[in-house]
C-alpha cells in the first residue's frame, strides 16, 4: 500500500518542463480571453444614433391625427444591430384625386448602410381621397449580422441618416 501510494506521488510530481507548459497554456488562455472580451463588449455597445429626413410630395406627415404638429424629421434615436424602431406618422393626401401612397428611400449616409438597414410601413396600398389622414407605422430594421457589424466597427460608423421620401401618385 505504501508502495502504491509512493508511485501515485512520483506520478503527481511535476516536472520543471510541466509546470513551465501549464503556465504558458495559462497565459495564453488568459491574453485570448481579454482579447474576445474586449471585442465582445465592443459589439455588445454598438449602437448608432440615426435621423432620417421626411420628404413629402402631394401628401403632408404629421405627428398627430389632428395635422396639427407637422415633421420633417424622424429621429430614430439609437439602433443597435439586430433592433427595429417603429415610429407613427399621419399622412394627408394633398391631392385632388384619389391616390396611393407610396415610400422610397435615397441618400443614406454612410451609402453602404442601406445593405444593413431597412424602412418599411404598414401601409397597404389602399386608395386615399383627398385631404384624407392616414395613420402609417414606419418601422426601421437593423440587421444583426457579422458582416454589419464588421462594417459598422471597421468603417468606425458612429451615426447614419437618409431621405425617406412619402409622395402621392396617382391611382388608376
Amino acid at each position: 500500500m505504501n508502495n502504491s501510494l509512493n508511485s501515485f506521488a512520483k506520478l503527481l510530481h511535476p516536472s520543471k518542463k510541466t509546470v513551465l507548459l501549464i503556465l504558458l497554456v495559462a497565459a495564453i488562455t488568459v491574453l485570448i480571453s481579454a482579447a474576445i472580451s474586449m471585442w465582445l463588449s465592443k459589439i455588445g455597445n454598438l449602437r448608432i444614433p440615426s435621423v432620417g429626413n421626411v420628404i413629402t410630395l402631394g401628401a403632408e406627415a404629421y405627428w398627430d391625427k389632428d395635422c396639427e404638429n407637422k415633421t420633417e424629421k424622424v429621429d430614430w434615436n439609437m439602433v443597435w444591430p439586430g433592433s427595429s424602431k417603429n415610429v407613427t406618422l399621419y399622412l394627408r393626401s394633398m391631392s385632388n384625386v384619389d391616390t396611393k401612397l407610396n415610400l422610397n428611400t435615397t441618400n443614406w449616409n454612410p451609402a453602404d448602410i442601406s445593405d444593413y438597414i431597412n424602412l418599411s410601413w404598414n401601409y397597404n396600398g389602399t386608395p386615399v381621397t383627398p385631404h384624407q389622414v392616414v395613420r402609417v407605422t414606419l418601422t426601421l430594421s437593423a440587421s444583426s449580422s457579422y458582416s454589419f457589424i464588421n462594417y459598422l466597427v471597421a468603417n468606425n460608423v458612429n451615426e447614419f441618416g437618409f431621405d425617406m421620401t412619402i409622395y402621392a401618385s396617382e391611382e388608376y
